[in-house]
């Protein structure tokens, strides 16, 4: 078996949710900025404010443009009989493994933005927290479902048996 990758589909996904995300921030900071000058008795200070929320909200349009393009390029995940294994990360690069034996429960959402796109998100949850397979297509999510359900009732069965 190999990595799977994600739909080509998602980047537009990611791309909605950080146009949402960059006006929000921007938003913050520049509602910061114009009220804080209300405060300030001494306005010589107030344009370096001004450089510095728009220095602010030019890293934050950069990185939200470039974030979807490299977390599709990193991320994969691989569902073998053991274990789930999710590999992501933009800055930080993070190797999620879950094995099948510590899974509770497995669940799809869909929030209203991957809705709009037909994705999905497979949560897995452990007594140790909560992995998660993101931006798949729902079929494809829900496939995932199964096959992770159909391991666990297994292993369940397996150790039954042994007992």
């Amino acid at each position: 078996m190999e990595y799977k990758r994600l739909d080509p589909i998602s980047k537009r996904a990611m791309y909605l949710e950080n146009v949402i995300s960059a006006v929000i921030l921007s938003v913050i900071i520049a509602t910061a900025i114009i009220f804080s000058a209300e405060y300030i008795g001494d306005l010589s200070y107030f344009p370096l404010m001004e450089y510095a929320a728009i220095a602010m909200i030019a890293l934050i349009v950069l990185y939200h443009s470039i974030e979807p393009i490299v977390f599709y390029n990193r991320y994969r995940y691989i569902i073998t009989d053991d274990c789930i294994d999710v590999r992501r990360g933009v800055i930080i690069i993070r190797r999620t493994v879950v094995p099948i034996e510590r899974v509770h429960q497995v669940e799809v959402t869909r929030g209203p933005i991957l809705n709009a796109f037909g994705l999905a998100e497979v949560q897995v949850t452990t007594a140790g927290g909560v992995a998660k397979i993101q931006y798949q297509k729902l079929d494809e999510a829900e496939e995932v479902a199964e096959r992770l359900n159909a391991l666990i009732n297994r292993m369940v069965r397996v150790m039954r048996n042994d007992e």
